[in-house]
């Protein structure tokens, strides 16, 4: 059966024989046979040479997401059960991930090969998101995949904030296969044990990705006053506390969150820890006004831009935050300065953070550059699977 084509303009295919999934359409020529949003498509050089394989949608900036290069691979059952038996094999013999009561990122989108979906294993359940308009219609073979591979409890759907613009996908919050937890899902993660709510909060339910960089930042807090903003359910913070700080301070926007985060602190035991309801550009600056001190500062807010419209008023708000930590942290302070948006490189951080320094008046040493934990691999073919970026640095 011949597939509907997708014609690139001249000189544009490069890219993509190099693996990169994303087509957009400032690089298409022409369609042929007029494919439905969702239909299986093959990408062609102006010359006619086939290049992937994809999955349409008109709908989206990304025309085409690229699967496979290879042009006797059909995008059906076999080909997403390998893609997916290919991520499990990782996170359960390679990184050793996959264990009763533990959580991992078990499906990290173009990371795994797998454009537009995300999955996370949080003990017997697996929180989905769909991305992709047309993953998210083959969401029924997706799940039927995953439940022959892992037999978990149950299927939860959460979406993301601004997708059906973005995609022209209308989906809901639910369950999609078996059944849900009584209550909070417990889990644990280097010996603290946390609660996660599976069907309310942000993204999934926990921060994965910042799992290693917990326990960095913990092995800098013996001793130390911690303010841990954006504090979401208070992983940075506990993990602080546990490891000897000597008060911990968390600050989020989410009563919810917050409730969850207390709670927390309760199960593990953990003394010496407060959470705020608070925004954290204000809670901060009122601390400034305040004259508090801090000896080890965490800032992972929230993802600030989304276009790139919005990167100048995005590097505004980081250098807020900045220069707002860099004037509450004791000498030789601890600064902990993470972004996960995906426009804001590394260099570009590191000149925000160099710019606010000199505006403060504090030297400042770069001690670790760290990124998303292992389980959130990086396609060396799509570079921008590398969005989290984390610096830990010495304030003087």
């Amino acid at each position: 059966m011949t597939l509907p084509q997708v014609i690139l303009r001249p000189k544009r295919a490069r890219p993509f024989y190099g693996r990169h999934p994303w087509v957009f359409p400032g690089a298409i020529a022409a369609v042929h046979g007029e494919p439905a949003d969702g239909t299986v498509v093959d990408l062609m050089s102006h010359e006619g040479q086939f290049v992937a394989r994809g999955l349409y949608n008109s709908q989206s900036k990304l025309r085409v997401r690229l699967y496979s290069w290879d042009a006797a691979v059909p995008l059906e059952r076999e080909f997403f059960r390998a893609r997916l038996a290919a991520a499990v094999q990782l996170r359960r013999e390679v990184l050793k991930l996959l264990r009763p009561g533990a959580a991992c990122r078990l499906v990290f989108s173009e990371g795994d090969g797998l454009s537009g979906l995300t999955v996370d294993c949080y003990d017997r359940w697996l929180v989905v998101q769909f991305t992709s308009l047309a993953l998210f219609q083959r969401r029924e073979l997706l799940c039927e995949l995953l439940v022959e591979l892992l037999q978990p409890a149950g299927i939860v759907l959460r979406t993301e904030r601004g997708i059906g613009q973005l995609e022209g996908l209308e989906a809901q919050d639910g369950l999609l296969w078996g059944t849900l937890p009584d209550g909070p899902v417990v889990i644990e993660e280097a010996g603290l044990q946390f609660q996660i709510d599976l069907t309310e909060g942000q993204k999934t339910g926990f921060y994965l990705d910042q799992r290693d960089n917990r326990q960095a930042v913990a092995r800098y807090a013996a001793g130390r006053r911690v303010l841990d903003a954006f504090c979401y359910t208070g992983a940075f913070g506990l993990a602080a506390r546990r490891a000897g700080a000597r008060e911990v301070v968390g600050v989020d926007v989410s009563e919810p969150a917050l409730a969850l985060a207390r709670r927390n602190a309760e199960v593990n035991g953990l003394d010496a820890v407060s959470f705020i309801r608070a925004d954290g550009f204000a809670y901060l600056d009122s601390q400034v006004r305040a004259g508090e001190r801090f000896g080890l500062i965490v800032l992972d807010p929230p993802k600030f831009a989304r276009h790139q419209q919005a990167l100048p008023e995005a590097l505004h708000g980081h250098a807020r935050l900045l220069g707002l930590a860099l004037r509450l942290l004791e000498p030789d302070g601890i600064l902990t300065a993470c972004c996960c948006t995906g426009l804001i490189d590394m260099t570009m951080l590191e000149d925000v953070l160099a710019q606010q320094a000199a505006l403060v008046g504090r030297d400042v040493q770069i001690l670790e550059r760290r990124g998303q934990a292992p389980d959130h691999p990086v396609a060396v073919s799509c570079r921008e699977s590398s969005y989290l970026k984390c610096l830990l640095c010495r304030v003087r």
